[in-house]
Parts: structure tokens; C-alpha cells; sequence
């Protein structure tokens, strides 16, 4: 199966059909009026795509078992062809078309073995997918494509040489699949004023994103929130809980990283955990949505 534990948690929903096709009026007579000898069509067929969306991962071993909080079954009779529309949505980190299409499948083959008695020409037809909404495709061509990011590395030991930066590059890596142009990447000491000079030396080059890592724990050094919060000219208390959220889901002393989030004019800066895994989290975390912020702030994109 594929890893999924990066990413975050949105509404999915999906919308898929299945066309049933049968050989003489009578057949469409029978269902409508109730007659047909194995039961009522639409609605026994309606259960039997229920139980299905809910059996889709034993039965396809790549899906993800997720929960299934709304499923939605309608029908469309034109002619001799009666059109299944099968909606399934869910809060997870993937989405649901093969379960809306699994259920559309099985709601078809419940009618056809209902209908198999008074109809030997049934046929099943366009098994597709008509939407989807919630993943990453809704979003990923929305933001602007000018932006461009400065990556600070605040550590006494790094800066001395007696560590390799880890942390800088995993945020450097996520910021270029996210089509964001790196143009400054300097690694300092945990010093308050040099925090401060690069924060307004970047804001005033223009700058769009300043991203520190390291500093937001609670060792005597680890001054980076104290530097920033007093030259940020407001907060983001969203983003922030965004991170540590996402964080505490993977380990449990998330909850003591003192992230920041906030802007100096139009640049947006962020205060991230100095681990590499703290520091990838948090960029995953909120990554590339975050970036709808410079719409806001700029005004409309730039293709």
C-alpha cells in the first residue's frame, strides 16, 4: 500500500456511475411498480452498494481501509437504460473514487441478479468516475509561481561546524516541490540579533518566505520565538497549531516545540523545529496550502 502518513486530513468526496442496460420495457414496468420476484430493485440494490464501499479494501489490496461517513445512491431511469449515481465522501488523507466506483459496480450487479429472472438481456455498461474533490489536484495549480524563500539554519553547533545541516535541506527539498524559489540559505548561531537582522534583511530585499529551523525548544539557546515574535507585525495562530498538531499525531513531544508563524509586512515567516524530522513534519504539515496566504497578501497570481 502506498505511505500515506504524510499527508493531512481533508474532506474527499467522489461521484461515480454504472450504467444498467435492459432488453424490453416490461423490465423497467417491474422495477417501477414494485413487481419484480426477487424484491424491491432500487432499494435492495442500494444495501448491496452500502456493504460494498464498506468491502472495498478486502477486496482491492492497494485501498486504504478509511472511514466512509456518507454514502449516497440515486438513480436515473432513460428508456431502457437506468444510470446509477453513486456518492461517497470521507475525512481521511486519501481519497475515495475506487469505493464510489466499487459501489456503483456492486449496486449494478445487484440489480442485474435481480432482474436475471424476467430479463436474459441485460447488460452493464460505462463504469467511470464523474468527479472528485478534496486532494491535493484541487489545489496544487492554484498558487502563485513567482514566489521565492530565504532558509535560515539557527544552531550554535551547525554554525561551529560540528554538525551537518539536515533540517535546512529536507525544508529546502519541500519548498522546490512546491515550485517555490529558493534564494538565500545561510545557517547562523542561536544568536537573538542575528535572527532579527536576516528576518528584516530578507523582508526588505522582498523576500517572500523566511523559514527558520532550530531554536523553538526549550534549552537556554533555543531564544528563535523570542527573537521573531517582537519584529512580526501579526501572528497566524493557525499555522502554528497546524504544525504542532500534525506533530503530536507522530510523536508524542510535538507538544513542546514553541513553532511560530507570522508576517513582517508581506512576507510570511515561519519558526520551525531544528530536527530533520520535526522540521520535514511541520513542512508537510502545511505545505503547499499555506501558500494560498500570498494570494492574500499580493493579490491575485501570476502564471
Amino acid at each position: 500500500m502506498v505511505d500515506i502518513t504524510h499527508k493531512v486530513t481533508t474532506l474527499r468526496t467522489a461521484v461515480a456511475q454504472a450504467v444498467v442496460k435492459v432488453s424490453k420495457p416490461e423490465t423497467i414496468t417491474a422495477i417501477q411498480n414494485d413487481n419484480v420476484p426477487k424484491g424491491n430493485v432500487f432499494a435492495m440494490s442500494k444495501s448491496a452498494g452500502l456493504l460494498g464501499v464498506k468491502r472495498t479494501p478486502d477486496i482491492l489490496p492497494d485501498c486504504h481501509p478509511l472511514p466512509i461517513e456518507f454514502t449516497g445512491v440515486e438513480y436515473e431511469i432513460n428508456g431502457l437504460e437506468i444510470t446509477v449515481v453513486f456518492t461517497v465522501k470521507t475525512i481521511y488523507k486519501t481519497g475515495v473514487e475506487v469505493e464510489a466506483m466499487h459501489g456503483a459496480s456492486v449496486v449494478a450487479l445487484n440489480m442485474y441478479d435481480m432482474l436475471k429472472p424476467i430479463d436474459k438481456g441485460i447488460e452493464i455498461h460505462a463504469i467511470k468516475l464523474l468527479s472528485k474533490k478534496g486532494g491535493k489536484s484541487d489545489f496544487r495549480d492554484k498558487f502563485r509561481k513567482d514566489l521565492t524563500a530565504a532558509v535560515v539554519v539557527c544552531s550554535d553547533s551547525i554554525s561551529a561546524g560540528h554538525k551537518e545541516d539536515k533540517a535546512g535541506k529536507a525544508i529546502i527539498e519541500k519548498l522546490k516541490s512546491c515550485e517555490v524559489v529558493v534564494s538565500e540559505y545561510v545557517i547562523i548561531p542561536d544568536e537573538k540579533e542575528v535572527i532579527q537582522e536576516k528576518a528584516n534583511s530578507y523582508q526588505n530585499q522582498g523576500i517572500d518566505l523566511i523559514i527558520y529551523t532550530g531554536g523553538t525548544g526549550l534549552s537556554g539557546r533555543d531564544v528563535t520565538p523570542e527573537a521573531l515574535i517582537p519584529i512580526l507585525d501579526r501572528r497566524i495562530p493557525g499555522i502554528e497549531e497546524a504544525i504542532r498538531s500534525y506533530g503530536q499525531d507522530r510523536m508524542p513531544y510535538a507538544m513542546l516545540s514553541r513553532s511560530v508563524a507570522g508576517t513582517i509586512n508581506n512576507t510570511l515567516v515561519l519558526a520551525l523545529p531544528g530536527s530533520t524530522n520535526g522540521a520535514k513534519e511541520s513542512m508537510d504539515a502545511i505545505f503547499p496550502s499555506v501558500l494560498h496566504i500570498f494570494g492574500i497578501l499580493k493579490g491575485a497570481r501570476h502564471d
